[in-house]
């Protein structure tokens, strides 16, 4: 490692990066498989992944006097989940990096910090500075780095870190000596995070189905989620952690339990919307939006098998204002069955107004035994 990247390290690891890789700039050959995948409509509803594509295969094409990329990645701790019965105590399940502030805030910080050291280093120099927020293909751009290899469950994987990481970039017109040697491949014959994905978003050759992704399905959906999909999403209600807990690689990056992973399934249904800001100001949580998180809590309600939910799903087709809420509730009213939530359902559904709620009803009720 030469001077010049010997100080960039340096800066990076100061400010919490676990890996720090560097590249030199070229066009990245995913053009025709990038086209083929929009293409067949794998984006969903992640429609910014379409918007000018072309400008994801080079960063140069975001400016011509960008040369060189420092790819980082920052190291976030994976709490195991509290032994508990969540069926029985109706509680959800959140994706270890939502847990404290929006790593988009404070990771960008950090890597600001790192284009700022290099502006020390070389005064003259132009940086750019990326964290899940712009037309960039960060994992790519961490391999060419020499950070780590892309996983089967499409993660960026490293033999010291595993992929409980958040990358960053910064791309700069500096001419920086690049990674020469690729990290490699040590997945193996391992199949762990294919054979255990729910809904079976892994596919062999490094695949991943987005809209198949509990991840997508909980956060980034807003409409409603595939009825033939509900069951399998469990109890998680934002993101899901499963294809990275399964990875060997992973082993042993658990530190402590937290009991924020596993919320209180009734009382995020009695969130109005201030009590869900101010519940969840500065947390990535607020991504899915209030009707988004507890559109989810209702599905994870029906999984529960748990007829105590009855009643809270009962209050949510009475009293709360989002159409898609209540859709949901009334599914989870039919999955759990029996005859207190049948009689729940034929009364909603003489007074519900949306047309799409009362759908949901009708199959609820068809769905309900007695």
């Amino acid at each position: 490692m030469n001077s010049l990247n010997g100080k960039i390290d340096a800066a990076a690891r100061e400010q919490g990066f676990a890996l720090v890789g560097f590249a030199r700039l070229r066009e990245l050959p995913r053009e025709s498989f990038y086209g083929e995948w929009l293409a067949q409509g794998r984006a969903g509803e992640m429609a910014y992944l379409a918007r000018e594509p072309e400008r994801r295969f080079d960063p140069r094409r975001l400016d011509p006097s960008l040369r060189s990329v420092i790819s980082l990645g920052y190291p976030y701790q994976a709490p195991r989940v509290p032994e508990f019965d969540w069926q029985r105590e109706l509680r959800g399940r959140i994706a270890s990096y939502a847990l404290g502030p929006d790593y988009h805030g404070y990771v960008l910080d950090k890597a600001r910090a790192v284009a700022a050291a290099i502006g020390q280093f070389r005064p003259d120099c132009r940086t750019r500075v990326y964290v899940d927020t712009g037309p960039v293909f960060e994992r790519e751009w961490a391999r060419e780095a020499g950070t780590g290899w892309f996983g089967k469950n499409t993660n960026i994987l490293n033999r010291e870190r595993g992929s409980y990481v958040f990358l960053a970039e910064v791309f700069t017109d500096l001419e920086l000596e690049g990674n020469e040697m690729p990290y490699g491949d040590y997945c193996g014959t391992c199949r762990r995070c294919l054979d255990l994905c729910p809904t079976q978003a892994l596919a062999e050759g490094y695949l991943m189905e987005p809209r198949l992704c509990i991840s997508y399905l909980t956060i980034e959906l807003r409409g409603a989620i595939p009825v033939e999909l509900r069951p399998r999403l469990g109890n998680w209600i934002f993101g899901c952690d499963i294809c990275q807990d399964v990875c060997p690689w992973n082993d042993g990056t658990e530190g402590t339990t937290s009991d924020e992973l596993a919320p209180s399934l009734p009382e995020l249904m009695r969130l109005n919307e201030e009590e869900f800001r101010l519940r969840f100001r500065g947390s990535a949580i607020k991504r899915t939006k209030r009707r988004g998180l507890l559109r989810n809590a209702a599905v994870a309600l029906g999984n529960s098998a748990n007829r105590d939910a009855v009643p809270i799903l009962a209050d949510v087709l009475e009293s709360e204002p989002e159409p898609i809420v209540r859709a949901h509730a009334g599914w989870a009213l039919g999955r759990l069955g029996g005859p207190a939530a049948r009689r729940v359902l034929e009364k909603r559904r003489i007074v519900e107004e949306d047309a799409s709620v009362r759908g949901e009803l009708a199959e609820a009720l068809a769905s309900n035994c007695g």
